[in-house]
C-alpha cells in the first residue's frame, strides 16, 4: 500500500479540506499553551496537516523527539519550539511532495524561533524500515506519530523499532485510529478507505495485543473519541464498524507487570510541570492534584519514578509488600471510559 498512501497524500489530496472523513481532523479545543506555538508554524505547513490528535505530551524541554509519518512537518515545529533550541526533533515520511513542504519551511521556523541554528531534521523512509536509516539504538526520549501507523502494512514493526530507538523510560507518545471490530480484508484494499485512515485501522484488541509484544506491556490510553462518517459512500461500505481516534502512551520500562498489581504506593504531584501547575494526567484514570496523596499500582508507580517525570513527583512506599491486584480493573473496550475528572482518590490503573 505504499505506492496508494504516497499517491493519496502526495497528489489526491492538496489540503486538509479534501479529505473525505473526519478521520483525519484534530478536534477542537486546543489547551492555551498551545495555540501560540502553533501561530509561528508557517501556513503552507499547516494547510498540509492530516493528524487526528494533539502529539504534544507534557515535560518536552530540551528533550531528542522523533516524529513518525512527519508529514508537512506542522508537529515537529511544534515541538521543535516546545524542546527549545538544546533539543532535536527529527521528522520520517516516505512522501516526497510532504518532504518537500517541510524541509522548505525550515530557516522560516528557524528564524521565528530565534535559534542560531535549526533543531529540525527531516529523514525519507518508511516506519516499517527505520532501521535503514541509520538511528542509533536508545537514541529518543520521545517518539510521536499523528494519525499515520494505520497506514502501515506492517504496524508491530513499526513499534518494534520505536521500542528499540527509545531510551530506558523513554516514551511514545501517539494518535491514531482504531476499530470496534477487525477490518474485512476486502476493505484495506481500498485506496480512499485506506487513505482516509479507516480501513488500515487496528482492531483495538489487536493493537493491545502487538503493543504488548513489542515491548509496550501497559498501554495507556490518555484520550479518545469517535468518529463520524458523514460521507455516505464511504459509511456504507463500512457497515456497521465502528471506530475511535485514541491517543496512547507506551512507556520503555522492561519488566512492567501484566496487570496492575497494589503494593501500597502512592505518588504526591508537586505541581512542577509548565501549563500543568494545578493537576497532571498521565492517563484517562490518573488525574493527580498537586499536593495530594495519590494511590497507584506499581506500573504507575513506575511510569513517574523512572521516566522524565521523576522529578516532578514525591514517591511514598516500595515493592515489598505485595496487596493483590487494584480491584476495577476490567479488560472490556477501553474506549469511552477515560475522563480527566475521574476522582482523584485512586483507582483502577
Amino acid at each position: 500500500m505504499h505506492d496508494t498512501v504516497q499517491e493519496y497524500y502526495g497528489k489526491v489530496l492538496r489540503n486538509s479540506d479534501d479529505l473525505q472523513t473526519d478521520a483525519c481532523c484534530t478536534e477542537a479545543g486546543l489547551p492555551e499553551y498551545l495555540k501560540p506555538v502553533l501561530a509561528d508554524i508557517h501556513d503552507e505547513v499547516m494547510m498540509r496537516y492530516y493528524g487526528c490528535g494533539l502529539i504534544a505530551p507534557e515535560a518536552l524541554e530540551g528533550l531528542s523527539i522523533l516524529d513518525l509519518g512527519s508529514g508537512s512537518g506542522r508537529d515537529a515545529y511544534a515541538l521543535a519550539k516546545l524542546v527549545g533550541e538544546k533539543g532535536r526533533v527529527v521528522g520520517v515520511d516516505m512522501t516526497d511532495e510532504q518532504l518537500e513542504v517541510a524541509n522548505r519551511h525550515i530557516d522560516y521556523h528557524r528564524d521565528k524561533f530565534g535559534y542560531e541554528k535549526s533543531n529540525v531534521t527531516f529523514l525519507k523512509g518508511y516506519l516499517e524500515s527505520l532501521d535503514e536509516l541509520g538511528l542509533d539504538d536508545n537514541s529518543f526520549d520521545v517518539i510521536v506519530s499523528n494519525c499515520v501507523i494505520n497506514l502501515c502494512d506492517d504496524k508491530e514493526a513499526v513499534l518494534k523499532e520505536a521500542y528499540r530507538l527509545l531510551k530506558p523510560g523513554g516514551e511514545m507518545y501517539f494518535s491514531d485510529v482504531y476499530s470496534d471490530r477487525r477490518v474485512p480484508h476486502e476493505l484495506t484494499k481500498d485506496p480512499v478507505l485506506h487513505g482516509e485512515c479507516l480501513s488500515g485501522a487496528l482492531y483495538w484488541n489487536d493493537f493491545l495485543r502487538i503493543a504488548k509484544s513489542s515491548g509496550f506491556v501497559d498501554p495507556r490510553l490518555v484520550t479518545d473519541r469517535p468518529l463520524g462518517i458523514s460521507n455516505s459512500a464511504i459509511a456504507s461500505k463500512l457497515g456497521d464498524i465502528k471506530f475511535y481516534s485514541a491517543t496512547y502512551r507506551l512507556f520503555k520500562l522492561p519488566d512492567l507487570e501484566p496487570m496492575w498489581e497494589d503494593y501500597g504506593q502512592a505518588v504526591i504531584y508537586k505541581g512542577t510541570i509548565a501549563h500543568q501547575g494545578d493537576a497532571f494526567s498521565l492517563d484517562g484514570r490518573h488525574y493527580m492534584e498537586k499536593g495530594q496523596v495519590f494511590p497507584v499500582c506499581g506500573n504507575t508507580y513506575r511510569m513517574l519514578a523512572e521516566t522524565r517525570f521523576k522529578e516532578h513527583f514525591e514517591f511514598i512506599g516500595d515493592q515489598s509488600t505485595h496487596y493483590g491486584i487494584f480491584s476495577g480493573c476490567g479488560t472490556n473496550i477501553p474506549f469511552g471510559e477515560s475522563n480527566p475528572s475521574v476522582s482523584s482518590s485512586g483507582g483502577c490503573c
